[in-house]
């Protein structure tokens, strides 16, 4: 086998197990939906419950629950999307800017969020990813994360206003605790890999 064949084969190889990867949690993700209908809805109260103690699971569970197959449907592309950007330079990564966001979101929600109010949902992740794919340029300002950064801005900018309590029944706390896990992750990421340039 030539070393173009072997190249072939193990860039093959890596671009399979991203698919497992990510279609894996997306599949999850839709398993969990349709059990949910089929239990009238009972498994989106596993989300988080800002200040209640029972409210604290749900900083794990809720990236996996949805409200309704419509609100599933507008977080799959761009998790899709943002993740395999991330996950196309290394995996760990991806699993690490994954576990930063999710946290972030989870732990900010909890924290700062209206006592009474449930939050559900990937988008904290989602934006833990843009900000991570943005702030990724700044702090390691090399040709490819720039590029990247200006593709996913062109394409996801407008996500930005998602931050802000403009939207009823939007969890602006998860968005904006999810973004600053994000650029956290990139920080901490950049300079663990030695590529972060001086501020």
């Amino acid at each position: 086998m030539s070393q173009a064949e072997q190249e072939t084969k193990a860039l093959m190889a890596e671009l399979k197990a991203h698919a497992w990867i990510l279609g894996g949690l997306v599949g999850l993700m839709w398993a969990i939906e349709f059990a949910d209908l089929a239990l009238g809805g009972r498994l989106e109260l596993l989300g988080i419950r800002p200040l209640s103690p029972a409210g604290l699971p749900g900083i794990f569970f809720a990236p996996f629950l949805h409200a309704g197959f419509r609100h599933l449907i507008s977080n799959t592309l761009p998790f899709l999307v943002l993740g395999w950007l991330i996950m196309a330079r290394d995996v760990q990564e991806f699993i690490a800017v994954s576990v930063i966001a999710a946290l972030a979101s989870g732990i900010g929600t909890w924290l700062f969020g209206v006592p009474g109010t449930l939050h559900i949902g990937a988008s904290g992740v989602i934006f833990g990813y843009f900000g991570y794919l943005i702030l990724r340029a700044w702090f390691e300002r090399s040709l490819g994360s720039i590029f990247i950064a200006l593709v996913v801005f062109s394409l996801f900018g407008g996500m930005i206003w998602g931050i802000l309590p403009i939207q009823i029944g939007i969890s602006w706390q998860g968005h904006l605790f999810g973004l600053i896990g994000g650029i956290v992750a990139a920080r901490l990421i950049s300079w663990i890999n030695g590529q972060a340039k001086p501020l």
